[in-house]
Formats: structure tokens, C-alpha cells, sequence
């Protein structure tokens, strides 16, 4: 099945069929009529896809599109609490499905069965949603009690989105539902220090599983018979690079990788002021040893020399940031963080909605860029939301031909300009990835 067919009958899915049966199944439609729970999630999906920051009255004409005439008010009373708890269905109705493109032709990334890079983002609710989702508190009275936890993993060959799957802010990240999911033999993952465990480590390793992390300054580091500062074993070893053995954890005794590099001095002083700005914001004093071991990049993972050299882990351990681009296009040009109202109800609709509706751009993405490493994925967000109405109609008109064929024409124009432009300095990250000196 191509990527076109793969999207259009995952959209139809869950928005028709699956959002039909959900709403009956939970209440939220409880009589048969033209405001089905189908016409009513795509109102939100479309309408926000095309606009994040759309009005009622804007919602109200995209429903007009699907074929349902209903008042800005009339959409207003919907969102409740039995609205919010049938979106978190179908959001999770939509998270289960399973769409992948072609691998992306990067032979640094082909290495592996998958490549998988994972992350969270916390969006912050109004105080009383703390019966839904507790947040963790904070140094103000306002807004602190509620937050959410969006918890997503993206294969970067090709592109699958496992997520998001939603916890509560004051959760860890590593008690996710995404550390059930299951990778396969092979693949390697990477993830930032929240989900540093070496219990997972020895985890993954059993299962044939590659991982590839920073290091926490506390950890443990046992090298050449004897326990180490970190800092002393970087002073001492890493002159200008390191690559050696070591165990780390004094209970879990893990033994993998430690690579280091010592950076350009500029980075350095830039590490170190940021870490002496995070620590005044906190009302602290910056440790020495973190201003000086700010001076090395440090990784480990458990990675044969022959499947990954020094030089090419920093340049894969680089691609982590592109589950943060993710985020960023899902804040920026998705408001997922972003409402009109003070409403709790609406909010946490608005949110659910939103959240399905980056589902079905990120497929839209999968069909028309994804297999180019110079994609550039904020061009590609601005095309697919000039066609979200247009997709909004095909679905009126009931045609799967007309789905597959905006889906055609929203492919055609990703393909022509959605690439980002190279650059001799300051490398894109698929630069590297493609023009690296393998040694």
C-alpha cells in the first residue's frame, strides 16, 4: 500500500467511522441525527488544522463545509466534559494507528533496523482540571496545580509517530505508557538525560536494542579498576577526544561506551552561561564541576566501534533535536498551548482536537517530504494548512477519490517547495548526516 492509500484510510478511519462508534459508545451522541460525532471532529480537526487560533464563528463555516449548519453557540455548549472525555478517544483511536514512508535515504540512519529519538513537552491547564490532570506545582499560586504530559517517539527512517501519548504533568518521564511500546531488534534509540535509567539501559541491551545517551554528572563511573569523578576522568583522558570502555552505576554495573570530546572554547562559555542563568533562576549557585565539565560533550551507549564511530555518535546524538522541531511546529503553528477561552471544558476539547489534528498533518508530511533529507518541515506545515479546508470538503463530499486527490495535489506542492537551502557554515543537521567523513 502506498503512503497516499496508507493516510487516506488511516484519516477515514478515525475521523468517520471510529469517531462515530466512540461517540455513541461514550454518550456523547445518544440519539441518531445530522450532528454526528464523525461531522463534529472534523469540524475541530479541519477547522483548527487550517487555523489554530479560529473562532467559533470560523468553526461554524468550516462545519458548513462538512454539510452541518450549527451556531457559533450551539458549537460553544458541546464542549464538555462528556466532549472531552469522547475526543481523548478518538485522539487515542488515532494514536494507534500505525503509518510509515519509505526510509529516508541517510546511510548513517540505515545502519539500524529504526532509529527512534524520544521526548516529552508539559502544557500547563487551569487549576481546576487537577482532577484530571495533576500538575506539579510551582512557585506561583495560578496555574500550577494542572498540567499535561505529551509524550511522543519518532522513527527518523521513516518517520512513524509513536504518540502522543498523555500523562499527568507531575509524572516521570520514564513511567510513560511509551516504555511499553515495543522496539525492534536492532533499532537504536535515543533520548534526552529525563529518561536516563540504567535499568532501561540493561533492558534494552537484553532485547537487542541499541541506545545512545548523555551522561548524568552523578552517575557513578567505574574505569581501569577504579571509581571515577567524571570530571576527573575527563581531565585526565579526554585531551581532545575520548572513546573507551567503562561500567557505569554502582548497582546496575552497566557497561557500555563513554565518549568525549572537549568543545571550542565559544561553546563552552556559552554552556557555562547558561547554566549560571538556570541556576539564578532557581536561586542557586552553580556548581564548579558543572562550569567545568562544561567543557566536554559526553556520551555513552552500548554501540560497537565497528556500527558507529566517535566522530559519527555527537552527529547522530544531534538528531535528537528534531523531536524538539516536532514540538515546536506542534506550539508554533499548531497552538496546541494556545486558546480563545477561559473555559475549562473547552480548553482541554480545544487541546484533544488539536492534538488529533497534528496526528493528520504529520501523516500529510509522511506523503509529500519525509523521504527528502533537505525537507523543511515549517515550509511544509504552511502548505498543508492552505489545504486543510480543501481536505475538509472531500470529506463532505463523502468521495474517497476526492481525499486521494488532494492528498495527490498536497503532495506535488511539498515535493516542490518545502526543502531547506544548504549552508557552508553552520551545517544543517542532514548535512552532516549525509556529508560526515566517515572514517
Amino acid at each position: 500500500m502506498n503512503i497516499i492509500s496508507q493516510v487516506a484510510k488511516g484519516m477515514q478511519a478515525i475521523l468517520t467511522c471510529a469517531a462515530d462508534i466512540i461517540a455513541q459508545n461514550s454518550g456523547f451522541i445518544k440519539r441518531l441525527r445530522k450532528f454526528t460525532g464523525s461531522v463534529f471532529v472534523q469540524t475541530l480537526v479541519f477547522g483548527w488544522l487550517s487555523n489554530p487560533k479560529a473562532t467559533l464563528e470560523e468553526l461554524s463555516q468550516t462545519a458548513a463545509t462538512l454539510g452541518l449548519s450549527v451556531t457559533p453557540q450551539g458549537l460553544d455548549k458541546r464542549f464538555t466534559s462528556a466532549c472531552a472525555n469522547f475526543l481523548l478517544k478518538v485522539l487515542e483511536a488515532a494514536v494507534s494507528v500505525v503509518i510509515a514512508q519509505k526510509p529516508v535515504a541517510i546511510q548513517l540512519l540505515q545502519r539500524f533496523s529504526a532509529v527512534y529519538i524520544q521526548d516529552s513537552s508539559t502544557i500547563t491547564l487551569p487549576d481546576v482540571l487537577a482532577v484530571v490532570w495533576q500538575g506539579c506545582g510551582g512557585s506561583t499560586e495560578k496555574n500550577t496545580s494542572s498540567a499535561i504530559k505529551t509524550q511522543i517517539r519518532l522513527n527518523l527512517n521513516s518517520g512513524e509517530l509513536t504518540g502522543p501519548y498523555l500523562q499527568a504533568g507531575k509524572e516521570n518521564d520514564l513511567h510513560s505508557f511509551l516504555s511499553e511500546r515495543p522496539m525492534p531488534y536492532g533499532s537504536l534509540w535515543i533520548a534526552d538525560l529525563g529518561y536516563f535509567s540504567l535499568a532501561s539501559f540493561k533492558d534494552l541491551h537484553s532485547k537487542g536494542i541499541y541506545w545512545l545517551s548523555r551522561v548524568k554528572s552523578l552517575c557513578k563511573i567505574y574505569y581501569d579498576g577504579k571509581c571515577w569523578d567524571s570530571l576527573k576522568l575527563l581531565e585526565t583522558h579526554c585531551h581532545d577526544n575520548m572513546d573507551i570502555k567503562v561500567i557505569l552505576g554502582a548497582r546496575e554495573r552497566v557497561l557500555c561506551r563513554l565518549m568525549a570530546v572537549r568543545v571550542e572554547d565559544e561553546v563552552a562559555k556559552l554552556r557555562r552561561c547558561k547554566i549560571i542563568q538556570e541556576a539564578q533562576r532557581k536561586g542557586r549557585k552553580p556548581t564548579d564541576k558543572s562550569l567545568k565539565v562544561a567543557s566536554f560533550s559526553v556520551l555513552c551507549c552500548n554501540i560497537p566501534d565497528e556500527l558507529l564511530k566517535l566522530n559519527e555518535a555527537f552527529v547522530r546524538n544531534r538528531t535528537r533535536w528534531q523531536i524538539e522541531l516536532i514540538f515546536k511546529l506542534w506550539k508554533t503553528y499548531g497552538c496546541i498551548d494556545e486558546w480563545r477561552s477561559e473555559k475549562p471544558w473547552r480548553i482541554l476539547c480545544e487541546l484533544y482536537a488539536k492534538l488529533i489534528a497534528m496526528i493528520i498533518q504529520h501523516w500529510i508530511l509522511l506523503v509529500g517530504c519525509w523521504q527528502y533529507p533537505d525537507r523543511s518541515l515549517f515550509k511544509a506545515v504552511k502548505t498543508i494548512k492552505r489545504h486543510a479546508l480543501n481536505l475538509a470538503s472531500a470529506f463532505a463530499a463523502r468521495s474517497e477519490q476526492r481525499i486521494y486527490e488532494v492528498l495527490e495535489t498536497i503532495q506535488r506542492c511539498l515535493a516542490l517547495g518545502c526543502r531547506i537551502n544548504k549552508r557552508k557554515t553552520k551545517p544543517h543537521n542532514y548535512q552532516l548526516l549525509l556529508y560526515i567523513n566517515f572514517p
